[in-house]
């Protein structure tokens, strides 16, 4: 965002309006008959999924036909780069949908004072100051962001996707600069971002780092973390030997563990082993870290020796998964190291090293099966590259290797997974990439499935997976709804937010299961939703009415829906309650509402994807594009016999928009090259529909 011939726009005290007001005022005069923005966000527009919702709501009332193109921003971008005055204190991300031409073209250059950079047909534009720089590419210390950009610049890393971040050497001006903003009296709040970029180049001196740590132990005395200095400085103070480092581990915690793996020390290994034996989790990538620098290197050997320790302390699943994940990214870094791979060849190592791990006899039989589990999306990534005719991205590696890696692990894998799941307590995206491959049961999964719910240490979020796979494939029993109540309901009636997900709170599902069982505890269950504590229940209380509906219940549903309310899975539930009553697949239950009048059509073609297989609705709020649940779903859409053409053309566009189609590297989990293939095809066979 620089422009060494256009003068600085002043400071802030002497801008008669706000950045907010400016660039609204250029926004509101954007739009043609192909392209069109939505206006300012509100908390309403939180995310791009958000956004889409929005646009696809005003394309609908100013009745637009495909194609259009907008833009906007939504709610946390907002609050990232304008302040409570409405002052621009960083970049604001454009969010668009659309051609991206169209979109570059209605944007244009952006306000006066201002200039938006185009992030390319994957990214984000961004809106930023213009400032200046003098001709040794320095700031002047006194335009605030003129010091940020600058800033910004040396914080970008040398390569994002480095299995370890590195940052390009300053130049001796710049150094001089960065330590003069450091001199005189200190304002923690100011020093921030000057300290980062030194520190990321063990830049730091003795004298700065002593008089950083006396003012951040005096201004965040009781919450050390908080100033967002704090791993550079902490590390500087482990590069200088400062023994007040060790003084304040004990506040830091588990936080202080990657900042001890990069300045390895038989002090830090003891700290980082006692986190992690603690049950920490994420303590555990750090300890493997420092047991291979200072005892040994070899990866395999020192997961090895980690897991029997971890076994001997009995402590639960997760940090095994954790050494998992540390033992796979270890022996990718190092390979990406030594061959000089880059990122997209180190996901297919990583691919193979899971493959090997899973029957890797150095390995306790636990971890092993862990691996297997991270196995199980990649072995015929590992295998297609390895029958790719030429040069493969295994760089030293063999193909007839690779293949008989493949080959011992499929031997073995039905095995090894009959006692394997997901990780219950990965984020809810990442469990969601598991998802499609529950459509259908086997023995093992439901075994499992059973044991994860009846398990007292099953998060919320993992519960709500598990229950409801077995509600929804009708498997769930009366001895699910013992396992969770009386002893689970103060966790079960903790707020979860699951518009994000593929399934619901897992309290909603024990109440529709408790319904339709008519079990004991349903009064009580239903008289708590009923009731008036706590707020955040009020809109996902109508989704417990897919419990023993009738028509009394699908009615309330009804006013729900063909009112102005926010829907999280209302519309949906209703589908499937007017199914269930009238004994016909949901499905054309939701071909008969297109066109209705009071029935959001972007709403209603989520749900149309998403009840495509009634064993398994898809209860995200919006169509995910990178999931391969909603692939599958669309294209059933798309050539069902039995729909509307509107309801298939619903399915076709919803295909054709989908990440397989138009970003394969973002679909979860990736996809083969003959799964690409076969998707062009498909759309090519449908161009014409």
């Amino acid at each position: 965002m620089n422009n060494a011939d256009t003068a600085p726009a002043g400071r802030r005290t002497e801008r008669r309006r706000s950045d907010l007001a400016v660039v609204t005022a250029w926004w509101q005069g954007l739009g043609g008959d192909e392209f069109f923005v939505l206006p300012p966000p509100n908390r309403g527009r939180y995310t791009q999924s958000d956004g889409h919702e929005d646009a696809a709501e005003l394309r609908a009332a100013r009745g637009l036909s495909d194609p259009v193109s907008f833009a906007y921003w939504h709610w946390q971008s907002h609050g990232r780069a304008f302040d409570r005055a409405g002052a621009l204190r960083g970049e604001l991300l454009l969010h668009w949908g659309g051609d991206h031409t169209a979109v570059a073209a209605g944007l244009g250059e952006g306000p006066a004072g201002f200039r938006v950079v185009d992030g390319g047909p994957r990214g984000a534009f961004r809106l930023d100051r213009i400032t200046h720089r003098d001709d040794a590419g320095l700031p002047d210390p006194t335009d605030p962001d003129g010091v940020r950009q600058f800033l910004d610049a040396l914080d970008e890393p040398v390569d994002r996707t480095a299995p370890s971040l590195g940052y390009r050497p300053l130049s001796a001006v710049e150094a001089a600069w960065l330590h003069e903003r450091l001199r005189g009296p200190l304002d923690l709040s100011t020093a921030t971002r000057f300290a980062v970029s030194l520190e990321r180049r063990d830049g730091l001196t003795r004298d700065e780092t002593e008089r950083l740590l006396r003012a951040w132990c005096e201004e965040y005395e009781g919450r050390l973390t908080e100033w967002g200095a704090w791993k550079e400085l902490f590390h500087a103070l482990l590069r200088h030997g400062h023994e007040e480092a060790w003084e304040i581990v004990g506040t830091l915690g588990s936080r202080a563990a990657g900042v001890l793996s990069r300045v390895p020390s038989e002090r830090g290994l003891a700290v980082v082993r006692g986190i992690a034996l603690a049950g920490s989790r994420v303590t555990v990538h750090a300890w493997l870290a420092l047991h291979r620098s200072l005892h040994e290197p070899d990866a395999v050997h020192a997961a090895a020796a980690l897991a029997a320790e971890l076994a001997a302390h009995e402590l639960p699943k997760t940090s095994l998964h954790g050494l998992r994940d540390a033992l796979i990214e270890a022996v990718t870094a190092d390979w990406r190291r030594e061959t000089g791979a880059n990122h997209q060849a180190g996901r297919s190592y990583a691919g193979l090293a899971a493959v090997r791990f899973a029957t890797d006899e150095r390995l306790p039989h636990a971890l092993r099966v862990l691996s297997a589990e991270a196995a199980r999306d990649r072995v015929d990534h590992v295998r297609e590259e390895a029958l790719r005719p030429g040069q493969t991205v295994f760089t030293g590696i063999d193909p007839a290797d690779v293949l008989a890696a493949v080959a011992r692990y499929e031997a073995v894998r039905d095995g090894l997974l009959s006692t394997a799941g997901p990780d219950l307590t990965s984020s809810d995206s990442r469990l969601g990439d598991a998802w499609h491959r529950f459509r259908t049961l086997t023995n093992a999964d439901v075994r499992w499935l059973r044991e994860q719910v009846a398990d007292p240490t099953t998060g919320l979020r993992g519960l709500g997976f598990c229950l409801e796979l077995l509600l929804a494939h009708g498997l769930a029993t009366e001895s699910d709804v013992e396992a969770l109540l009386p002893r689970r309901l103060k966790d079960l009636t903790k707020k979860y937010r699951t518009t994000y997900t593929e399934w619901r709170h897992p309290l909603v599902t024990l109440t529709c299961l408790a319904l339709d069982l008519d079990h004991p505890a349903a009064g009580k269950l239903v008289s708590w939703w009923n009731g008036a504590r706590p707020l955040w229940k009020d809109e996902l209380r109508l989704l417990t009415h897919l419990g023993a509906p009738d028509e009394a219940k699908a009615a309330e549903l009804w006013d729900f829906v063909t009112s102005p309310a926010h829907d999280v899975g209302q519309l949906m539930t209703w589908v499937l309650v007017r199914a269930r009553l009238d004994g016909e697949p949901p499905l054309l239950v939701a071909d008969r509402l297109l066109g209705t009048p009071g029935i959001r059509d972007h709403v209603l073609h989520r749900v149309l994807i998403g009840v495509a297989d009634p064993g398994q609705p898809l209860w995200h709020y919006a169509v995910d594009p990178r999931s391969r649940s909603w692939w599958q779903r669309a294209l059933e859409v798309a050539e069902h016999p039995g729909l509307s053409s509107e309801a298939r053309a619903v399915g076709l566009r919803t295909a054709r928009e989908h990440y397989l189609v138009r970003y394969p590297d973002q679909l979860r989990p990736a996809p083969t090259e003959a799964e690409r293939a076969a998707a062009l095809a498909w759309i090519d066979q449908h161009a014409d529909s």
